[in-house]
């Protein structure tokens, strides 16, 4: 086949030969929005993952302050979105995709979403961001400690390590909470949140 060139060197469109159709996907203001707060997830997982730990699975979770800031200001919704994507590219990142740890990661990020799904609707007054981040430490811990049971460990001894990890839940999830805290009392919003 022959195809004819215009005087810049590329050939006449008309002269290519068809191809599939090219589909592009529009990219609002929430997706690039959602991608930057997700970049900061993993920046601070990643953080997280280099600071040594006494005990495995003892970290300070600092990726949940992304988390509790978001779900104030954009909404749960928002929220699940960043926090998914953090666990996957977090887990790619660190080379534990599909390993016990991925799916101990993902299962402790479920039910402490899933417990802020439910927290976020109690009084304010009472439930402000450190109470959140406490809760949702809690019931990270607890979801990964289930799942070590049920699937690692098929033992009860594992539970004698709940104390430990719920002093640390305590600790960190307070520590996260008054920096979330600390974030949405010096940044105004700058959209209303989604459900």
């Amino acid at each position: 086949m022959t195809r004819s060139v215009t005087d810049s060197g590329a050939a006449p469109a008309d002269s290519l030969p068809a191809g599939p159709a090219v589909t592009q996907l529009a990219v609002t203001a929430e997706d690039r929005r959602v991608a930057w707060l997700a970049t900061a997830a993993v920046g601070l997982s990643l953080v997280d993952a280099a600071i040594p730990s006494p005990l495995p699975g003892v970290k300070p979770g600092l990726a949940n302050i992304v988390t509790l800031v978001v779900l104030a200001r954009y909404g749960w919704a928002t929220a699940v979105w960043v926090s998914a994507l953090r666990v996957l590219a977090g887990s790619l990142l660190l080379g534990y995709f599909l390993a016990p740890g991925f799916f101990l990661s993902l299962t402790g990020t479920t039910l402490s979403l899933l417990t802020l799904g439910v927290a976020r609707h109690l009084p304010p007054r009472w439930f402000g961001p450190v109470s959140l981040s406490i809760l949702a430490a809690f019931a990270h811990i607890g979801g990964q400690l289930l799942l070590a049971r049920a699937w690692l460990i098929p033992h009860d001894g594992v539970f004698l390590l709940t104390p430990v990890f719920a002093g640390a839940a305590l600790v960190f999830g307070t520590m996260n909470g008054l920096i979330a805290a600390k974030l949405l009392a010096e940044t105004p919003p700058s959209d209303s949140a989604d459900a």
